[in-house]
């Protein structure tokens, strides 16, 4: 019998246990090892299955978030009889029951500064499974502090990205990424999408690379990152700069020696929940059931929908308009054709136009395109508060929310 394993284990793992790359001992490492998995969504649903699969002594599995209907679609540890379920708690029910060999751990818990070190250090290797900037950079410095290795993955509409940080002499991500983009400039998966499929095959890579580096094989992504693009089918490596000498936490002589405030470091949410702007005050905005009481009163207005094509036409309000927010600027003469204010009326301040109500998915573009509007002489707008979420919630709940 290998030194290390039992006979039900022999027998399980007998598919791995013949490769050579693997053999007993990298089965023996295995089953010693413990890992991380930050976020049981797209990414971390495949890693947490084929970790379980092959051996991991250990899983946690770190998630804040409940199971949701629009999550099906990417994150299959999940299913229909876990919504609402925390999914933390779904992922580990789902490893419970694929193999009793893997001690699985919940932590339904949103990660930051207070909690990372203590949860951290308990494992071998992170892998960074999330959909933001802030825990990226929470996960990174911690991960170097307590020197652990980080698997860091992304996807987002058809393009998935892998790299490894913070092993041997390899970069960090503040190596790469030294100071966090602009908040405006980041998009999550729940604006603009992503296909499912995508976001498994980097789940898949990441729980590979964990599965090298723990068995001795060693990363193919130190200093490097794999890109994926679906729509071409390619896979592209391309090589990143290597340890940065004067990088924030990971050089010789670092200023970042203990975790700091990264909501505010970053100036974005720490969740990939889509925060909510107050641009406008309250006589600048109508609920949805307001505006339902104009629709039923047939008072003339225009309705501005202010979302993507794409998203228009998945779903809209009988009668709205649909100008996106990104092309709204160049095509402000449309929107004065259709409430009939010409270039002289716009100067005469004493002409009023039909009213304009703005609506989006969520109720933050609505409020731009109010301001960009105003600012452009238009009187009468106003933004619909909540946006089409409110509107399924509190108006008609067949409106698909997505």
């Amino acid at each position: 019998m290998a030194t290390g394993l039992t006979k039900a284990e022999v027998e399980r793992f007998s598919r791995q246990l013949l490769l050579p790359e693997i053999a007993t001992e990298g089965q023996i490492r295995l089953k010693n090892a413990k890992v991380l998995i930050v976020g049981a969504g797209g990414l971390g649903s495949p890693s947490a299955l084929y970790l379980a699969a092959a051996g991991i002594g250990k899983l946690g599995i770190l998630d804040y978030d409940e199971v949701e209907a629009s999550n099906l679609q990417r994150q299959v540890i999940h299913s229909e009889s876990t919504l609402g379920i925390p999914k933390s708690e779904s992922a580990k029910a789902a490893v419970d029951r694929l193999t009793s060999f893997c001690e699985c751990v919940s932590h339904n818990i949103v990660l930051d500064s207070t909690n990372a070190m203590d949860i951290i250090d308990k494992y071998d290797v992170v892998l960074d499974c999330t959909d933001n900037v802030a825990t990226r950079y929470l996960l990174n410095d911690a991960c170097v502090i307590l020197k652990k290795v980080l698997v860091s993955g992304s996807a987002l509409r058809m393009d998935g990205q892998l790299t490894v940080y913070n092993h041997n002499d390899g970069p960090c991500y503040r190596c790469i990424f030294p100071n966090p983009p602009p908040p405006e400039t980041v998009t999550n998966c729940s604006d603009g999408g992503v296909l499912g499929v995508v976001t498994g095959i980097i789940g898949c890579f990441q729980a590979l690379e964990a599965i090298k580096i723990l068995t001795g094989i060693g990363p193919s992504y130190s200093q490097k990152m794999l890109l994926f693009d679906a729509v071409s089918g390619s896979v592209r490596v391309v090589k990143l700069r290597g340890k940065n000498p004067v990088c924030a936490v990971c050089s010789h002589n670092p200023t970042v020696t203990k975790l700091i405030d990264y909501v505010q470091f970053c100036g974005a949410n720490a969740t990939d929940k889509t925060i909510t702007r107050h641009l406008l005050g309250p006589n600048e905005r109508v609920s949805c059931l307001k505006y339902n009481q104009i629709r039923a009163n047939n008072l003339p207005h225009l309705l501005l929908d202010v979302r993507d094509k794409n998203q228009f036409q998945i779903a809209s309000l009988k009668g709205s308009v649909n100008i996106p927010w990104s092309q709204l600027a160049r095509r402000l003469g449309e929107v004065f054709d259709l409430i009939g204010l010409s270039d002289s009326d716009r100067e005469n301040s004493s002409k009023v136009a039909i009213p304009i109500y703005v609506l989006c998915r969520l109720g933050n573009d609505s409020q731009l395109a109010v301001k960009l509007l105003q600012a452009s002489g238009v009187q009468n707008v106003w933004d619909i508060e909540g946006g089409l979420y409110d509107w399924s919630d509190t108006v008609d709940s067949t409106f698909p929310k997505f």
